[in-house]
């Protein structure tokens, strides 16, 4: 990007917290000051990729994403199962935008596959530049997700990085927020270089928070997700869904969908009737009692992963998932949705399954985890929990650090969460659980309801 482009963009950075409209704060809740972004630059010469991310693009498949200030750099991977030996070669698309007076490099999207479960492959992007590699997931349990929310850039998201990379994971979940740009689009590109050396060796499947919004429509009749949409293309046509602010994706034997927040939910929306049908995937006609019933052989666990929680005890954003959460619970309660991720608030907290408020042990696991290192720092010191604390959470504290999903097999799995406050990563909170299909109670519980 030019000098000029960048300095008319410093100052559209201190400009955006008037124009922006991507918070949509209390009005009670008074945030500790930000802290200092951690910036990432180049360094290489302009045809040499950059912010190298890998992504699951539907069945055998995976998605490469780099960036290039040279517009003329294909959009192309070479790629193989031994090093520098690259015996497949696949071209793809590419995109770029413009943000008042920024532009951002040409945005390679290439898809390539079909692929093998637990392989390690190597690859180069455009021709130029250094070799990666990444592995794909597994066909079969046992299967491990890492789960970070509220990223950012800053000291305490390097910690978090740090910390993920200490123990290996097969898929990265990020629950929304991810730059912390708003508005300011070098902010995207030092993420993207920041998050590298982990996005390229493993997919990262991410939906869209509210600092994602970058809307300015005082300057801009409308700017919406637009470097979000350029930047992070997920699976959402390979899922059947118009909109890359929601879309699904199969791993190994989990089935995830990831929700808009920020999008229309209610229950003529496109997202609403994407989601029905998703789910209902899952269901089996059975014409014996002419109703359906749970089908979940395939992928026997469901996991939702959104950005606005949908149960806290935290006052920060209190009450905002409630409008979201009556449209689309009896969606996934009635699919027997496991868990269910979220961030938003920058904190830690599991909740016990749960339906419609009230303790139910058909009903998901709950569990906000938007504590990834985001520099508005964590939700603890002006606003505090609600006391006394809800029967429903089983456990909240605020502190930075990350979760790690792995499921066993059919039937088992474990969730543990990771603080990042101390200097090795510490187990502080975890637990056991089973897929509500393995319970004969819970099945029966559903069998009379329909999506």
């Amino acid at each position: 990007m030019k000098i000029f482009d960048l300095f008319l963009s410093f100052s559209i950075f201190f400009l955006s917290p008037f124009v922006s409209q991507a918070y949509n704060h209390d009005s009670n809740y008074t945030r500790p000051p930000p802290g200092a972004d951690f910036i990432v630059s180049h360094g290489h010469p302009n045809f040499y990729p950059q912010q190298v991310h890998v992504s699951l693009a539907g069945k055998d498949h995976m998605r490469v994403t780099y960036i290039t200030e040279d517009m003329n750099v294909a959009s192309m991977v070479e790629y193989g199962k031994s090093s520098k030996k690259y015996d497949r070669k696949t071209t793809g698309e590419s995109t770029s935008y413009r943000f008042f007076f920024y532009s951002s490099g040409k945005i390679h999207h290439i898809k390539i596959g079909p692929l093998q479960p637990s392989t390690t492959y190597y690859y180069r992007c455009g021709g130029h530049g250094k070799e990666y590699s990444f592995r794909t997931p597994p066909s079969t349990f046992p299967v491990e997700f890492a789960v970070a929310g509220d990223l950012g850039q800053t000291d305490w998201t390097v910690k978090t990085l740090d910390q993920i990379t200490k123990r290996d994971f097969d898929v990265f979940l990020l629950p929304g927020d991810l730059s912390y740009a708003d508005n300011h689009q070098p902010l995207w590109d030092s993420f993207g270089r920041l998050l590298e050396n982990l996005a390229s060796t493993r997919p990262w499947m991410v939906t869209e928070g509210n600092h994602e919004i970058e809307s300015a429509r005082i300057i801009e009749e409308h700017i919406s997700f637009k470097a979000y949409n350029a930047r992070w293309l997920m699976p959402h046509a390979e899922s059947l869904s118009h909109s890359n602010l929601y879309y699904s994706f199969d791993a190994a034997g989990v089935h995830i969908v990831m929700i808009g927040s920020y999008t229309h939910y209610d229950s003529h929306s496109d997202q609403y009737r994407w989601l029905r049908e998703d789910l209902r995937k899952f269901l089996k006609l059975d014409y014996y009692f002419c109703a359906r019933e749970i089908d979940r052989k395939r992928t026997p666990w469901l996991v939702a992963v959104m950005h606005t929680p949908w149960y806290s005890t935290n006052k920060a954003h209190e009450g905002e998932g409630e409008k979201m959460r009556k449209a689309m619970e009896g969606l996934l309660y009635r699919a027997q949705v496991d868990i269910v991720f979220a961030g938003h608030i920058h904190t830690y907290e599991r909740f016990r399954p749960v339906y419609n408020h009230k303790a139910d042990p058909c009903g998901p696991m709950h569990i906000t985890i938007g504590d990834g290192g985001n520099r508005e720092g964590l939700a603890y010191k002006y606003v505090m929990f609600n006391n006394p604390r809800s029967p429903l959470s089983a456990f909240r504290e605020s502190s930075f650090g990350h979760g790690r999903l792995r499921v066993i097999d059919k039937k088992r799995a474990h969730w543990s969460w990771h603080r990042n406050n101390d200097n090795f990563s510490v187990i502080a909170d975890e637990v056991w659980f089973e897929s509500s299909t393995s319970s004969s109670h819970c099945i029966l519980n559903h069998f009379r309801n329909e999506l």
